[in-house]
């Protein structure tokens, strides 16, 4: 086939990729179905189809191995339709090497393409089965390609949809393709069977380009049961392709548009404050009004009388606008949430699109173990955060395979203990309390823990005798450490612990959790415990140095407000007794580097954190309450920002950090084996010295709060601005000892304030830092043309960079 330049080959096996996805997935359920009913009719048309369709989007694209491959399986289902072949598991076997054919013969990675010798092995298997066709001649007569469920002689069949040369057709699919942009006239490629899919996905991808110039003999569509519909990509409920990074940008920006309208309410509010204001006015105006109406002369008491009904009409007009005011706060906080709340929806899927696989692998693996299973999927509709999905793959795939290779016993042994031959396996996911819940159970023998207890001393993971004194549940977590397993010998399948480990960290992740639940000679559960979503989270705002901060929800076990007497010193380092058992004491304020307050309160907030490992105790200066955040994800250009996972805007429209606590406790840890812990404040401390003041300059959100973080770490005090206008503002109404900015900035860049700066008698002097991605030379040389003290480039950026240049310019942050 001839394309030309405009829409390349590799875009149409682009688009015979997509097909081969949805395709093979009804081939592969099908024949998984068949295996059980082997003449179930309703499935065999529906692979029939399946490979039909694939035979004719392989044939646009000229593949022909994939031709050759769809049309051998095509004949398969057709036979089996006819009786002339009652498929058994050698059959299905084969057949299922066809999918996986089907699948490599569109890639072009060398690694996986489908080689000639593949699909020849493929044709001679087929072929194999030919004698034990129970009617060789059950096939048409009229066909030209030989049929491997015939006999040795040339069988015949006949496409049941066979070309027509009705014109009205061939008018059919000129229309579709010019659809594409394409000139019938010049059609250059042979469209023998053209099929609904193809043309249909053609058509929804048509915008990646919309030339292609062609000669081509036109066959007509399917026959009236299956029509060619060039409507369907504007189906509703189709699937469209789009970069994840936009959907959470369009989520980013849903989440600052809900937190902006709620701005309309607090000011509605103000407004209402002013018009009881001028009520009260018009009020007083009224009064002294009586009250000179007998000592004013005419002139003046109406000039007095004009007033007062001036501001009536004011305040009616003010009491007009403050409802429609109060109208446009309701629609557009409506509009807002409603945008926001669709806008996430965009990032949920449903959990079938992660499963298709499965049944496939579960068949394959029960197969070569010799276990015979019956699997199914419970919940496929139910929506899931798209990244969560994307990270199940492979913890699921572990917990199949471990169900299969420990929990299913052998069908003779299921016999001999009064089960049925055949084992069920049950992957389920379902949304509960907020959270999302997929388990994978099996009925098989259960966990042997006694095993379990043996593998614990054997592998010197604990004594014989702690070993003895330990409860189910805490065996069973023994199961989901890295490198524990319950074999002895490493297989293909399992024992080398890699696979309950790695579940255990995916879940660990997402802030989730795993539990085991196991009945002796009843079968064993795995239930994973999740988020519904990554982009937004649960979280405790706590103050810390005057700043909020959220500690994800999660990893928070619990929150304590403690007395100071209750604070013991151990080992030298503070603790307090926590379910019983002492618990490390450490300051927020130390961690996230910020002063602590000067006023002493009589109860310590605490924050416990971490798990059975390691729990501890982090002081902070009040709770703020519970939010639901919108997660916006630091700029990767900043890297990994220490104990800080992600921002957020709060109601208000303040920035909120959002806490790292893996992070965090690693910091923890640092400390306390350097032994630099500082300790909480048993009695009222002294008044803080006076700190410099640094004006932050910089109008992207993530880059201002780290500037400041940073700052205020060191000890400054720091105001940010989002703007070269805001900062120019603020510069004349307070007193600054160092300005850093950005350059390049809405409404006034970086430079322009810098040159009003340095002409300003009163301002002249204070230093000023230029912090930018501009790195050229011309770029430094403008900066410090126009005033700018120091030149900072964002892309060698790191903390101590700023903070020595600051350092350099202004000193030590306190005087």
């Amino acid at each position: 086939m001839s394309i030309d330049d405009d829409l390349s080959r590799r875009s149409l096996l682009d688009l015979f990729r997509e097909e081969a996805q949805t395709q093979t997935r009804v081939l592969s359920d099908g024949l998984l179905a068949l295996e059980h009913a082997p003449t179930d009719a309703s499935q065999l048309e529906a692979c029939m189809r399946a490979a039909h369709s694939l035979k004719g989007a392989a044939r646009i694209v000229g593949l022909q191995d994939g031709v050759d491959i769809a049309h051998l399986m095509e004949e398969c289902f057709v036979a089996a339709q006819r009786g002339a072949l009652i498929l058994s598991a050698a059959h299905i076997d084969e057949l299922l090497r066809g999918v996986d054919l089907l699948l490599r013969a569109g890639n072009p990675d060398t690694q996986t393409a489908l080689a000639r010798e593949d699909v020849d092995a493929f044709v001679a298997r087929l072929e194999a089965f030919s004698a034990a066709a129970n009617d060789p001649h059950a096939l048409h007569a009229d066909s030209t390609v030989a049929s491997p469920w015939g006999s040795t002689s040339a069988a015949t069949y006949t496409n049941p949809f066979a070309a027509s040369e009705d014109p009205d057709d061939d008018a059919t699919m000129r229309a579709a393709l010019a659809i594409l942009g394409a000139d019938a006239a010049k059609l250059s490629v042979s469209f023998a069977e053209p099929t609904q899919d193809v043309v249909a996905s053609a058509i929804e991808t048509s915008a990646v380009d919309s030339s292609i110039t062609a000669t081509a003999t036109l066959t007509p569509p399917p026959p009236p049961d299956a029509p060619l519909n060039v409507h369907s990509a504007r189906d509703p409920e189709r699937m469209l392709r789009v970069r994840a990074d936009n959907l959470d940008r369009l989520l980013s920006l849903s989440g600052e548009s809900l937190v902006e309208s709620r701005w309309l309410k607090p000011f509605a509010e103000s407004m209402l404050r002013v018009k009881r204001t001028q009520r009260d006015a018009a009020r007083a105006l009224d009064t002294c009004f009586e009250t000179l109406a007998e000592r004013l002369d005419p002139s003046a008491l109406a000039a007095l009388d004009a007033v007062r009904q001036t501001l009536g009409t004011m305040q009616h007009l003010l009491a007009t606008r403050i409802d429609e005011l109060d109208r446009f706060d309701r629609r557009s906080s409506n509009l807002a949430q409603q945008l926001y709340d669709e806008a996430l929806q965009c990032r949920m899927r449903p959990f079938g699109d992660a499963t298709h696989a499965y049944p496939r692998i579960v068949r394959d693996l029960a197969r070569s173990l010799g276990k015979r299973v019956r699997f199914s999927i419970v919940g496929e509709s139910t929506q899931i955060d798209r990244d969560i999905l994307d990270m199940l793959d492979a913890p699921l795939g572990h917990l199949l395979r471990n169900a299969l290779d420990h929990g299913v016993e052998a069908p003779e042994q299921r016999l001999a203990q009064g089960k049925p031959a055949e084992a069920t396996l049950t992957l389920e996911a379902r949304h509960s309390a907020g959270k999302l819940l997929i388990s994978v159970s099996d009925d098989g023998a259960g966990v042997d823990l006694d095993a379990v207890r043996a593998a614990v001393v054997r592998r010197h993971l604990a004594d014989a005798a702690t070993a003895a004194r330990m409860s189910d549940q805490e065996l069973l977590d023994f199961l989901l450490l890295p490198g524990f397993s319950m074999r002895a010998q490493v297989t293909d399948v399992s024992g080398r612990g890699v696979g309950l480990d790695a579940v255990h960290e995916m879940v660990k992740a997402v802030r989730g959790t795993v539990r085991i639940v196991t009945e002796a000679g009843h079968g064993t559960r795995f239930v994973l415990q999740l988020p519904l979503t990554l982009s937004v989270i649960r979280s405790l705002l706590v103050q810390v140095g005057g700043e909020a901060y959220a500690f994800p929800l999660a990893h928070v076990r619990r929150t304590l407000e403690l007395a100071r007497g209750e604070i013991d010193m151990l080992e030298g380092q503070q603790h307090f007794a926590f379910d019983g058992r002492p618990v490390g004491l450490v300051t927020a304020h130390q961690l996230l580097g910020t002063d602590a307050p000067d006023e002493v309160r009589a109860n310590v907030a605490v924050v416990v954190i971490g798990d059975e490992r390691g729990t501890y105790g982090v002081a902070v200066d009040r709770f703020l309450g519970e939010r639901m955040l919108v997660v916006q994800p630091l700029d990767s250009r900043l890297g990994k920002v220490k104990d800080i996972a992600a921002g957020a805007l709060m109601e208000n429209g303040e920035a909120v950090l959002i806490v790292d606590v893996e992070d965090l406790l690693r910091s923890v840890d640092k400390l306390v084996r350097g032994g630099q812990l500082d300790k909480v404040q048993r009695a009222q401390g002294v008044a803080a010295r006076a700190r410099k003041h640094v004006l932050v300059v910089e109008d992207s959100l993530t880059v201002r709060e780290l500037e400041r973080k940073l700052l205020e770490k060191r000890g400054y005090t720091v105001t940010v601005a989002v703007d070269g206008m805001d900062g120019w503002n603020a510069l004349r109404s307070t007193h600054f000892d160092l300005v850093v900015t950005d350059i390049d900035m809405p409404r006034m860049d970086g430079i322009e304030l810098v040159t009003l700066i340095k002409r300003d008698a009163l301002l002249k002097s204070v230093p000023v830092m230029i912090v930018s991605y501009k790195d050229r030379d011309e770029d430094r040389r403008r900066g410090l043309d126009a005033g700018a003290d120091y030149y900072l480039a964002k892309g060698s950026f790191h903390d101590e960079a700023l903070l020595d240049a600051v350092h350099d310019l202004i000193g030590e942050a306190h005087t």
